[in-house]
């Protein structure tokens, strides 16, 4: 078989991409990508386990070069990557590609704002284009992994989280082919991040910080002439799609390049959990909306689920912590039935070990649905639910595109409302209201430099 060089056309693509190579509707929504991640970053700087991490990295001889996002603190480069992209990650409202199960937002925008403030002078234009080619070359790499990386016990947000960082930082910081190859190259080989953390771990949110920080220091090394894995994508021992995946699936980082936009299949979260779930929650929606069933009404919940998410959400409610709550499909469940929405405020203390709620979670079930599992990987978030009322009718409803993917978007005014929701934690209306209005226009800025001021 004729060896691939994924990794050589990855790293042209990046290095030689324009502003004026990305179509006009992919740019339109990175940018409302882009506001979802500075929302999450904001909201998720005021959460414990950010703070915690503050309180380990920060110390008052830190060079004061770029800002934890939300605040006044600004500390190096390295750090603030770490903090913010930990933040981005911190409560599981980040975007998601389905296919490479990767959150880019977390990662892309810290890394983006963080160092453009370092290297200054950053256009707009030039800004955009770097997030774009972030995305497209991370979102590849994931896919040609595809769901054997998590099924196998890896955080996709840890392992090609790297990816995403190293060609954001590479990009902005205008390095060529080459050095992009190697910041590529030191990036995949940082990469870490261990799917146990979903139970309950606050390590969760770091791996999506560790894999920022790295990225962004293999960026700055490869500028140095210092040198990483040339075939890191595609080496057949030690590379990352062998070692990660168990299988190496070229062609798919690789296909259709710069004709297909994988930015464009990136959705935006309504629910502050776990994706895989989302479909489940929308079903449960739709049934007790359209007839008009209260929580007290339903006797039990049975959700019909793909392997993917059975393996990744259907494990026994134990830990009762904050992480353990956003990544289980019977607790995201009940509190969907109780309260009719998965938002920030239904993982406050009080609810994640409320009794009345474990209590409810007992009515609900999950298993693996053979009919989804037919229709492969695409279709993994899909879900069916059926509600058996306590006069035992019942009710189906099945949701093939959760809402906010690429097939079912979430309308602009409500990404807008997201936003205003998570800035809150740290902003006035003013403020968020600046914030959106830069974002919109921010082409046409001549410097991004002090873009959060």
């Amino acid at each position: 078989m004729k060896r691939s060089n994924a990794t050589e056309i990855l790293s042209e693509f990046s290095a030689n991409l324009t502003f004026e190579d990305i179509p006009k509707k992919v740019l339109e929504h990175i940018k409302l990508l882009f506001l979802d991640g500075v929302g999450c970053c904001i909201h998720g700087n005021t959460l414990p386990w950010t703070k915690t991490l503050m309180e380990v990295v920060l110390n008052n001889t830190d060079i004061q070069e770029c800002t934890i996002i939300g605040t006044n603190t600004k500390t190096s480069l390295l750090n603030a990557t770490l903090i913010n992209s930990t933040a981005g990650h911190g409560f599981e409202s980040d975007d998601i590609h389905r296919e490479s199960i990767l959150h880019p937002n977390s990662i892309i925008v810290p890394v983006s704002i963080n160092v453009s403030e370092k290297i200054k002078n950053v256009s707009g234009k030039h800004f955009l284009t770097a997030v774009v080619a972030g995305y497209e070359v991370a979102t590849r790499v994931g896919s040609a992994a595809g769901t054997e990386l998590l099924l196998r016990g890896f955080h996709p947000q840890g392992t090609h989280g790297t990816i995403a960082s190293a060609v954001t930082a590479a990009k902005l910081m205008t390095l060529n082919k080459e050095q992009t190859l190697h910041a590529m190259g030191i990036a995949g080989s940082l990469g870490a991040g261990l799917m146990a953390a979903q139970e309950g771990a606050m390590v969760k949110r770091l791996h999506s910080g560790r894999a920022a920080e790295a990225g962004v220091l293999a960026a700055e090394l490869a500028a140095k002439k210092f040198t990483g894995i040339s075939n890191i994508i595609e080496a057949d021992y030690g590379g990352y799609l062998s070692s990660f995946s168990g299988q190496n699936n070229f062609t798919r980082a690789t296909d259709q390049l710069g004709e297909v936009w994988e930015c464009a299949n990136t959705g935006i979260k309504p629910y502050s959990s776990v994706t895989s779930i989302h479909a489940a929650l929308d079903s449960l929606k739709a049934i007790m909306k359209d007839n008009k069933i209260l929580s007290n009404d339903i006797k039990e919940i049975k959700a019909k689920i793909s392997h993917p998410t059975y393996v990744h959400c259907a494990w026994a409610y134990e830990n009762q912590n904050v992480t353990s709550a956003q990544m289980n499909i019977y607790y995201g469940l009940a509190l969907m039935a109780l309260e009719g929405e998965l938002f920030v405020d239904q993982f406050s203390p009080d609810k994640i070990s409320n009794p009345k709620i474990l209590d409810y979670m007992k009515k609900i079930s999950a298993e693996v649905d053979p009919e989804i599992e037919k229709l492969g990987h695409e279709f993994r978030h899909m879900a069916s639910i059926e509600v058996i009322t306590n006069d035992n009718k019942k009710f189906t409803h099945t949701e093939k595109f959760r809402k906010g993917s690429p097939e079912n978007p979430v309308p602009k005014n409500e990404i807008l409302t997201k936003f205003n929701n998570l800035a809150k934690f740290a902003y006035d209306q003013k403020e968020i209201d600046n914030f959106k209005e830069k974002i919109e226009k921010i082409e046409n800025l001549n410097s991004v430099e002090n873009f959060l001021n």
